[in-house]
């Protein structure tokens, strides 16, 4: 069958936050995709998922309400379930370290001449 006529349907999905693991783990029910034709993609802020099976296609794009490491997935397939497992990512990781110098009279911020209406409460 011509991948064009399968129904695209939603899998059964759950997800949720493993805190002793600090870990996302998702799970979707995709029974009947063969293993070689699961295609899971995953950003630092989605997952995304095509398997196709039998007669329709499993589809799922998944907004994450935290940032993930994508790089450090895991994903099992068993029994029709697909499991996937991937690290949070701490919030201060890409942080960059800004120098801080000490401001001259000359650095602060000096009023316009032509007050704004809306400020000057006009």
């Amino acid at each position: 069958m011509m991948l064009e006529n399968r129904i695209r349907v939603a899998p059964s999905t759950v997800a949720y936050a493993d805190e002793q693991k600090h870990k996302l783990v998702v799970e979707f029910a995709i029974p009947g995709a063969p293993t070689d034709t699961i295609d899971v993609k995953i950003l630092e802020d989605s997952v995304h998922l095509t398997a196709p099976a039998r007669d329709v296609e499993y589809v799922s794009a998944l907004a994450l309400g935290w940032p993930v490491k994508p790089d450090e997935a895991e994903a099992t397939y068993e029994h029709g379930l697909l499991r996937i497992e991937v690290p949070f990512k701490d919030p201060m990781e890409d942080a960059v370290k800004v120098a801080v110098n000490a401001g001259g009279a000359e650095t602060k911020a000096k009023k316009s001449k032509t007050e704004d209406p809306v400020l000057a409460g006009a």
